[in-house]
């Protein structure tokens, strides 16, 4: 297929995963409406999605928590494939309860199917550049229950694990600056960045950035202060 990505840019290559022939027709002609987008396969349930990614190795899977063999199943599967696919969750659901799984099993946003005409595009942009996109709704809902956690006593409040450094620093990681951007940002030596960095995951108790990431959505820290 012919792709219409501006000369000298790699167009991001998609992959639908959706039980629903027509939801995939639909989302494959919004997509490749797109200068910079190119549908590369389609997949109608979790184990095909898997395989198709480890042969096409998109940029983006658009993917359905409901489809056959498991929506989370599949994030996890493509996750373990260590590749950098990114999977952007379009849901029916909003609740915390599916929310909060998609981000433990590596998925990178998560958009409604009802504000799909509206946050679809800018997500799929999001995701590809390696961010996190959640959609202003699933981000209430993850405030909400983070809140209610820390005030029953559930769940650590990052303040009181966290010095306020540490905090910015693990912020900003999430964010997906790197060392030398938190730095500048932070008017430090990118060694103490690493350094904050480094002291807060072992407070946490992660091992690895992608860790970090999903620790700051479900601790709030990439929810606007408005909300």
């Amino acid at each position: 297929m012919t792709s219409n990505a501006p000369l000298g840019t790699e167009p991001i290559r998609v992959l639908l995963a959706d039980d629903h022939g027509i939801v995939r027709a639909g989302l494959r002609a919004l997509l490749e409406a797109q200068p910079d987008m190119t549908v590369v396969g389609e997949a109608e349930d979790g184990p095909s999605a898997i395989a198709q990614v480890q042969a096409l190795q998109p940029t983006v899977v658009i993917a359905d928590l409901s489809m056959p063999g498991g929506g989370l199943e599949a994030i996890q599967g493509i996750t373990d494939l260590d590749q950098p696919t990114r999977v952007l969750v379009l849901t029916v659901h909003a609740e915390e309860r599916y929310l909060l799984p998609v981000l433990k099993a590596g998925g990178s946003g998560y958009v409604r199917k009802s504000s799909a005409h509206t946050d679809l595009l800018n997500a799929v942009r999001t995701v590809a550049r390696g961010e996190v996109f959640l959609d202003p709704a699933a981000t209430k809902t993850l405030l909400r229950g983070y809140l209610g956690r820390v005030r029953s006593g559930d769940e650590l409040d990052l303040g009181e694990v966290l010095s306020e450094r540490e905090r910015e620093v693990v912020k900003l990681t999430a964010e997906g600056h790197t060392a030398q951007q938190a730095a500048d940002i932070l008017s430090l030596s990118p060694k103490t960045v690493e350094t904050y960095r480094h002291r807060a995951m072992q407070k946490l108790g992660l091992t690895n950035r992608a860790e970090l990431v999903r620790y700051a959505l479900r601790a709030g820290l990439l929810v606007d202060d408005s909300l």
